[in-house]
């Protein structure tokens, strides 16, 4: 069975033997979900299947990561805000 998912931009397309499986998940994020899936035009399946995957396969890279933690560290909480009220005003509240 050929499997397409489009998840982020990025189209993954490979054959993939696939297993019938049951989750017991609350109602609430049931409809969540299936809400999430038909903004996209999908099924539930598919929906979830792609999430699945995406946390699955796409781990950040070591930048990522870096930045990730600065942020969770609280380091950047007393930082200037950037004006983003122009691109000019951007630059120059960044120092560039």
């Amino acid at each position: 069975m050929n499997y397409i998912c489009k998840q982020n931009d990025i189209i993954m397309e490979a054959v993939i033997q696939k297993k019938a499986t049951m989750f017991r998940l609350p109602v609430d994020l049931i409809d969540r979900l299936k809400e999430m899936a038909r903004r996209e035009h999908r099924s539930l399946n598919n929906f979830v299947e792609c999430a699945l995957l995406d946390i699955a396969y796409n781990q950040p890279n070591d930048l990522t990561k870096a930045a990730i933690e600065e942020a969770r560290s609280g380091k950047l909480r007393n930082a200037t805000p950037v004006d983003t009220s122009s691109v000019e005003a951007m630059f120059k509240s960044m120092g560039l």
